[in-house]
């Protein structure tokens, strides 16, 4: 019986880790086709990109809720559930030509796949502590990374081959067969439910939100993937209409700098013992010279290497910052775990699509100059409030 159910805890977290990318896999894997989409459904670039900023912001609100009712409710169902609607969703954007069919199917993607991978990070929470959480927290941004680096570079090659519609079959498939391992092996990871009531809700909200250390964190990480966010909506139409490459290298750009984004995850987990700040300072000052030098050169030079490895150096800092102070965020109040992994994740979407799109929609980023200009503007901004978060957080260990 121990043996099964260690077995039954294994496939369970394997299960867990599959799907937290999986709201960046049903972001990214159709970034090559953008251009292609718009061509096909006969509306305007903002109009496909608005279809990526509605996926985000329901995500992004649906997880800053969704955390008190699973810990009132357990994971395990509503999970389950949710990938099935996901599916149908997914499924209903291959077979539509109508765009406001899309969008409405992207919304439900946003709420559902929040359902899913808040459910999966506090799963976590729920099962280990000590040392073992801290190691699989660590992972989380590593682990996420995946999609960035897969997504995309499967997608260019899905549109290369079978045109954009093929992504949101591939996004069903998937969801459908693993809420066929779920079913078989997973179960509710939750032991002790809290009760619904909405006052003590409510005050767990604002207890969490006027912890400023917090605050700031889900900040951080909200500006960090807002680089991310920014070529990944500006960056096929850049290769593909400036330069006119194929969606197959506006994948593999994208593979570059999902790889780059894992790589300062892994980075941030080997040296997961070295002090925070340590680790912090460095990192900004290395992407803030990063994001000025490519600045520089984009006034003169406009080959797309200085688009991917300039990007590449960016988002390599990003996956270090985002990862220590992901880690610390989900952390900070365990005994509300799945309200934690909301308000985090939540956080995360929220602020990275309401600063990227904003950008992407006043500035109508069409050069790398451009890009490049937002790049060190956000930079700028992530070393301002790095600089609070460390007082803030020396002042609270004080």
């Amino acid at each position: 019986m121990k043996n099964q159910k260690s077995e039954f805890l294994h496939i369970s977290t394997i299960l867990a880790f599959i799907l937290i990318p999986l709201g960046g896999l049903t972001t990214d894997i159709y970034i090559p086709s953008l251009p292609a989409m718009a061509h096909d459904l006969g509306v305007s670039v903002g109009a496909i990109q608005l279809s990526l900023l509605l996926f985000m912001i329901s995500s992004g609100f649906s997880q800053l809720f969704i955390g008190s009712i699973l810990d009132s409710f357990g994971r395990y169902r509503i999970s389950s559930f949710a990938l099935l609607i996901f599916a149908v969703a997914s499924f209903a954007i291959a077979l539509t030509s109508n765009i406001y069919v899309i969008y409405a199917m992207r919304v439900i993607q946003g709420i559902t796949v929040s359902l899913i991978i808040v459910g999966k990070r506090a799963f976590f929470v729920d099962m280990y502590s000590g040392s073992q959480l801290k190691h699989y927290t660590s992972l989380f941004s590593i682990v996420w990374a995946t999609a960035p680096i897969v997504a995309p570079f499967l997608g260019g090659y899905l549109q290369e081959v079978l045109g954009w519609q093929s992504s949101f079959y591939f996004l069903g498939s998937l969801a459908v067969i693993v809420l066929i391992m779920e079913i078989r092996f997973s179960g509710e990871s939750l032991s002790q439910r809290q009760p619904f009531r909405i006052q003590p809700i409510v005050k767990v909200y604002k207890e969490m939100l006027k912890t400023t250390d917090f605050t700031l964190g889900l900040l951080i990480i909200g500006l960090s993937y807002s680089l991310l966010v920014v070529y990944g909506m500006v960056s096929p139409f850049i290769i593909e209409k400036v330069y006119g490459y194929s969606p197959v290298i506006t994948g593999y750009s994208s593979l570059v700098s999902g790889v780059a984004l894992m790589s300062g995850g892994i980075m941030s987990k080997l040296l997961l013992k070295r002090a925070l700040f340590t680790k912090l300072d460095t990192a900004i000052i290395l992407q803030l010279i990063a994001a000025a030098v490519m600045w520089l050169i984009s006034v003169s030079t406009v080959t797309i290497w200085v688009l991917i490895v300039f990007t590449a150096a960016l988002h390599l800092a990003s996956g270090f910052i985002f990862n220590n102070v992901y880690a610390y965020s989900l952390q900070r109040f365990t005994h509300n775990a799945g309200t934690a992994s909301g308000l985090t994740g939540g956080g995360i979407y929220v602020i990275s699509s309401v600063v990227g799109y904003g950008l992407i929609n006043s500035l109508s980023i069409k050069s790398v100059h451009l890009l490049s200009s937002v790049n060190l503007g956000i930079v700028l901004l992530l070393l301002v409030v790095l600089v609070a978060f460390k007082h803030y957080v020396k002042a609270r260990t004080v």
